[in-house]
């Protein structure tokens, strides 16, 4: 660890009703003590106490505040750490900060706190990545998912797999190095059974990591349609303000709108695109080749079709964008007389999309009306169904939210599939342990404990400033 203090400001750049300026290393207590004004030395008050009095720089008052102390190692750091609650002004909170820096801290950077309590051993890497998504959480189930990695459940899943696999391993190795007192004869049905057993775990952990995205960063959703179908209309519903401007003239949305919401805990990255349909207008094709690669990339496709319009090419051109793609149709103005009803739309999917015609073609299809708000409710039921594979429960099971573990916990699996190949092979123990410890080392990699320098860096950098 390195011997210098680090001093950053904690709380947002906006004027609010407190700052912090947070600081952490071994001349915490000697630094504030330069610039406190109050009853009592710092240096030699108790831990986890909190001080009224003044900052100032020489003669100068900086402002009034309130010093809360921690020694080390019962710090989020493990080491001393002092936090000044000043103004919230971004003024006084920088003019804080530049003090305490004048008088003998250094600039931390970013992540630097959460990276100092990771290396101090307060808390493994899965928990201080757990950390960043707090911040970052955007619903509920993120939240609590992230809340629950804070206090550890990947850290001791982890730890616990990673216990089984070192046994083994050390069983194995130890067989090979004294063979005369310990055999290894039928022991690849003995592995297989714990092998088998670990390998569904990281199943269930890496298939997790669908609803896991989903919580942390929201369903990429393009809604799209012909021109005049009320896709505006639909998001303005959705927002619940209005966000697009909605006319009687067809192809009045010519770029894309974006649009953050919350259905059912979950977060919807909404899209709302030009209507696709063939145009001579340059700006209006650019507006449509727009909203058929976002209708690619998407998560999910709300198609929605004006149930009082008889279908035509344009929607057979829809139809192709979504039959791969998880999609849900929304048969719009359902208030008015309707033309297109579920059947007709369902053969004509057939038609467009499934040549063969034999197998089916199942994608929700829901009457609405945007413009009476009519069957929203039964819409984020739908999505929420699609989204989430069963009822989550954040009490008792572990979301992997990260790409990195994802990868980690696919390496691991791979190799625990190749201890498996070698034993059904019968291909001498030594090929398991190889095996074993590959997996052993990238499940180490989760909670930090078989990392590189490199990563370790590059992690924290992603983190705000004054964590």
């Amino acid at each position: 660890m390195p011997d210098r203090t680090i001093a950053a400001i904690s709380t947002g750049m906006t004027s609010s009703g407190i700052g912090i300026v947070r600081m952490s290393g071994e001349e915490s207590f000697q630094i504030i003590d330069r610039i406190y004004k109050g009853k009592e030395k710092l240096a030699e008050a108790p831990s986890h106490t909190i001080h009224y009095g003044f900052i100032r720089d020489g003669e100068e008052v900086i402002d009034e505040v309130l010093v809360m102390l921690m020694r080390g190692p019962r710090s989020f750091t493990g080491e001393d750490t002092v936090e000044i609650n000043c103004h919230g002004g971004t003024f006084v909170v920088n003019r804080l900060l530049e003090t305490v820096i004048k008088h003998g801290a250094k600039p931390a950077e970013p992540g630097e706190f959460t990276k100092r309590a990771f290396l101090n051993g307060r808390m493994d890497l899965s928990q201080a990545e757990a950390v960043i998504d707090v911040i970052n959480s955007r619903n509920e189930y993120a939240l609590k998912s992230s809340v629950g990695q804070l206090k550890g459940s990947v850290k001791k899943k982890i730890t616990d797999i990673r216990n089984k696999i070192i046994y083994h391993t050390a069983f194995i190795e130890t067989a090979l190095d004294d063979p005369e007192h310990i055999s290894v004869d039928g022991y690849g049905a003995t592995l297989k059974l714990t092998v088998d057993e670990i390998s569904a775990v990281l199943k269930d952990l890496i298939d997790s990591a669908d609803d896991g995205r989903i919580m942390k960063e929201g369903i990429q959703t393009v809604i799209v349609g012909k021109p005049n179908a009320g896709k505006s209309s639909l998001l303005n519903v959705l927002a619940g303000k209005e966000r697009a401007i909605v006319t009687d003239i067809a192809g009045t949305t010519r770029d894309t709108l974006e649009e953050s919401i919350q259905l059912q805990g979950l977060c919807l990255n909404i899209i709302d695109t030009a209507g696709i349909r063939d145009t001579e207008d340059i700006i209006e094709k650019i507006g449509v080749d727009k909203a058929k690669q976002y209708a690619r990339d998407a998560d999910l496709i709300i198609y929605v079709v004006d149930s009082s319009r008889e279908l035509d090419e344009d929607d057979k051109k829809i139809m192709d964008l979504i039959y791969d793609k998880k999609s849900i149709i929304l048969l719009n103005k359902s208030d008015l007389d309707i033309i297109v009803t579920k059947e007709i739309l369902q053969n004509e999917i057939k038609k467009c999309c499934n040549s063969d015609g034999n197998s089916e073609i199942t994608i929700p299809m829901i009457e609405i009306s945007a413009k009476e708000e009519q069957g929203i409710k039964l819409l984020e039921n739908t999505l929420k169904s699609m989204f989430l594979h069963g009822e989550i429960d954040l009490n008792d099971e572990i979301y992997i939210t990260n790409i990195r573990q994802k990868t980690a916990l696919q390496e691991a699996y791979n190799s625990l599939q190749k201890v498996n190949e070698s034993i059904t092979e019968n291909m001498p123990e030594d090929f398991y342990s190889i095996d074993l410890m590959d997996a052993y080392e990238s499940l180490g990699s989760i909670t930090g404990e078989a990392i590189g320098e490199d990563l370790v860096n590059e992690i924290f950098s992603k983190f705000c400033m004054g964590k």
